[in-house]
């Protein structure tokens, strides 16, 4: 009741306000104001008025928007841990696909067994591999490195 009293002030305001602007010779103005001035008895009307007020002043409604605000922070808490782990999760998936898989080497003709030194061509063959690797990595972190001077970190 007093939602709508207050709605209607507002708008009998408004009304005056722009036969004012109206007198004044700027009727595009007036015009807007008119029909921003319409706007709070359209929603007395129409129940929106009503609705709002009975929601404002439910605590079940309250108790919704604080289960909904805790869902959104427990979201974002561990999204953020997530990040900070530097993994997603098809990343995770992915090494755990490729741990299963792991019985044979990349560029073995036979399966390897374990982590045995053994001695044959796929042992020697592994060497020469482990040090490309080896140098190709210190290539990145001299990538890495010149990023983190050039942003003086």
């Amino acid at each position: 009741m007093l939602a709508e009293t207050i709605c209607s002030a507002v708008s009998a305001a408004g009304l005056g306000i722009a036969a004012v602007t109206a007198y004044r010779k700027r009727f595009l103005t007036a015009t807007r104001i008119a029909a921003y001035s319409l706007v709070p008895v359209g929603l007395v009307l129409t129940g929106v008025v009503e609705w709002v007020a009975g929601i404002a002043f439910k605590p079940s409604v309250w108790l919704g928007f604080g289960v909904l605000g805790l869902s959104w922070l427990l979201f974002m808490t561990t999204r953020a841990i997530e990040r900070r782990s530097g993994t997603t999760r098809a990343e995770r998936k992915a090494a755990r696909a490729a741990g299963r898989n792991e019985a044979v080497a990349p560029g073995a003709s036979a399966p390897s067994l374990g982590a045995g030194g053994g001695v044959g061509p796929a042992a020697t063959a592994a060497k020469p591999k482990k040090k490309q690797e080896a140098a190709a990595s210190g290539d990145d972190f001299s990538d890495i490195e010149a990023i983190l001077k050039k942003h003086g970190i």
